[in-house]
């Protein structure tokens, strides 16, 4: 990797809400959404929001930033905290991760998030990370591997993945994050990857993490 401007780090931040907001009268809500959207909207990172309200029992919504620097998600992240809708949310799961160029794909271009394309209806997100037995293959081996794997992935050319990486900064090998319209098109695509030679070296790809698209205002409106 030369430069790293086009670089990003990724920072998938979900969280529960307390069910004291729901008691909250609904005119106090509204602007209190308008106040993170006003943090958010100055921060000058780039930002999506989505929903796990009822798809999970450990998270209700997802905070996905893409930043240049790691003190840049901290900012704006201290900001939220301080305002109203701040104090009734509760940090569930929270990774790290950062964009690098892939060591298997020879022709590349930015695609997802960083591209500031249309996001798709729903995300699914998961940590991601291989055994030891495979970094000790040869180079050769794990490009023979990986281009069976592309292959397969390549008969999906409507899933729009994300992957970043973790080594080092965070408890995984990688972060992936599959944006798709119909999430079976999804499912049919890690049914396929689960019979190629890959799948034998994972050693861990859960949790798994469907979110739905929302903007930010709806999404803090849709929690009670």
């Amino acid at each position: 990797m030369s430069e790293n401007n086009d670089q990003y780090y990724f920072s998938f931040s979900f969280f529960k809400v307390d069910p004291k907001w729901r008691w909250m009268a609904d005119l106090a809500k509204d602007e209190s959404a308008k106040e993170v959207e006003n943090v958010i909207n100055n921060s000058g990172i780039m930002f999506r929001s989505y929903s796990n309200l009822g798809l999970r029992d450990d998270t209700d919504f997802l905070f996905w930033f893409a930043a240049k620097t790691v003190e840049e998600i901290q900012k704006v992240t201290e900001k939220l905290y301080k305002t109203v809708f701040g104090k009734y949310i509760i940090p569930s799961l929270t990774y790290l991760s950062c964009t690098r160029p892939s060591l298997y794909v020879q022709e590349q271009k930015p695609q997802g998030f960083v591209t500031g394309t249309e996001p798709k209806k729903h995300v699914v997100v998961y940590p991601f990370t291989k055994t030891r037995e495979w970094y000790l293959l040869s180079k050769e081996k794990r490009q023979e591997i990986m281009d069976e794997h592309i292959e397969v992935s390549k008969k999906y050319p409507q899933i729009v993945l994300n992957t970043t990486y973790s080594f080092g900064i965070h408890d995984e090998d990688f972060m992936l994050a599959f944006e798709v319209d119909d999430i079976r098109d999804f499912q049919n695509l890690i049914m396929d990857l689960r019979e190629t030679q890959v799948s034998t070296y994972v050693k861990n790809d859960i949790p798994m993490i469907v979110c739905v698209k929302k903007d930010l205002v709806s999404l803090i409106s849709s929690l009670g």
